[in-house]
């Protein structure tokens, strides 16, 4: 039995721009009506500051070598780490 693998597919492609556009507004619509972005990443940021307050000598400058090397974000509200 020759299976010739080459001679027989069919291309097939799927635009899944609709399906995407879906998925998103069915996010949005699971958050409800009192969602607040603008509370919410700031509720993001004061945590972010709540979990790195409070570090001794060392672990700060564990923190800045990883800040530095951009695993950490920077403490800007809204930084991002650069990995």
């Amino acid at each position: 039995m020759n299976q010739d693998n080459g001679t027989d597919l069919i291309p097939f492609s799927i635009d899944l721009t609709f399906e995407e556009a879906r998925r998103r507004a069915e996010v949005v619509a699971a958050l409800g009506p009192d969602w607040d972005p603008v509370a919410a990443l700031r509720a993001e940021d004061e945590a972010y500051a709540l979990l790195y307050s409070g570090l001794d000598a060392e672990q700060r400058r564990t923190y800045d070598l990883l800040v530095a090397a951009g695993v950490l974000p920077r403490e800007e509200p809204g930084g991002a780490a650069a990995h």
